[in-house]
């Protein structure tokens, strides 16, 4: 059988598969016993020591408890799933789980920090379907920085059409909209809605983030088409943290942006009767 030598140098990918063929066959296991023992098939085993296929966490995990390997295929994923991100994002995304502070104002999605799978494999459906599981892993992953034990403070501005904007479809939507709702409470977090009758308002260039740092200038970052935009420029972080605070302050208070979320998710995304459930007997 022809294997795939693969260069451990060529990117992150390429050096897991690599150890992981390497620490395999040191271990004297074939691709199907490995495989037995972290419960996946010996194919998808040998799907990702040769690039093919991009492991996951919990696989990781799984992997450096059955080789004995001390956490270091856990440790790489997190720079393999990165690497999934497009070129142009992946600085921004080094510096997002560096943060201590982050505030974000969308205009027309929800965060990626706060998406659901299912919206995250919608919205990225739309231009990445011949890598749709690995960029939904690589935006996952990025959500691990709120499940740290010192997290960031996270502010999100969410537009009120962000909750109007149905993607994939109405179970996508309630499930995500009931996900904004179980953040609310959250001690290093809070999520206000820019109501439309703010009317206009200090976000009508775009979405954008702030960055802020224990040890390292502020950051302000928005994107194009084909690529993002972070800059330290000390006007431009002025001018837009201003701009951000009149963000919070024209956006409804946490308790009501709440209600409004809840009260969208059962009006437009609710359970809705056929037309016969309404027919009396």
């Amino acid at each position: 059988m022809h294997i795939r030598e693969l260069d451990p140098t060529a990117s992150p990918l390429d050096y897991y598969g690599y150890e992981l063929r390497r620490r395999r066959e040191e271990a004297g296991l074939t691709l199907a016993q490995l495989g037995a023992i972290v419960f996946c098939t010996g194919s998808l085993i040998g799907q990702i020591e040769t690039a093919t296929k991009v492991p996951q966490r919990e696989f990781s995990e799984r992997v450096d408890a059955a080789l004995g390997t001390d956490g270091m295929f856990s440790r790489l994923v997190g720079l393999v799933l990165r690497s999934q991100l497009p070129n142009w994002f992946q600085p921004y995304a080094e510096m997002e789980a560096k943060a201590a502070f982050i505030s974000t104002y969308q205009c027309q999605l929800v965060h990626g920090l706060l998406q659901t799978d299912a919206y995250a494999r919608a919205v990225l459906a739309v231009e990445h379907s011949d890598r749709l599981d690995e960029m939904v892993a690589a935006r996952m992953d990025r959500q691990r920085v709120l499940a740290r034990e010192q997290p960031p403070v996270l502010w999100v501005v969410l537009d009120e059409a962000v909750l109007y904007r149905e993607i994939g479809d109405r179970a996508v939507m309630r499930e995500q909209l009931a996900h904004l709702l179980g953040l609310f409470g959250r001690q290093w977090m809070e999520v206000q809605v820019l109501p439309f009758s703010a009317g206009s308002h200090a976000g009508m260039m775009g979405s954008f983030n702030l960055l802020r740092f224990d040890d390292h200038p502020d950051l302000h970052y928005s994107e194009s088409y084909d690529q993002g935009h972070m800059t330290a420029n000390p006007s431009v972080i002025k001018e837009r943290s201003l701009g951000y605070a009149r963000l919070q302050a024209a956006a409804l208070a946490p308790r009501d942006s709440a209600a409004l979320i809840a009260r969208v998710m059962e009006e437009r995304y609710g359970e809705q009767p056929g037309r016969d459930a309404s027919a009396v007997a």
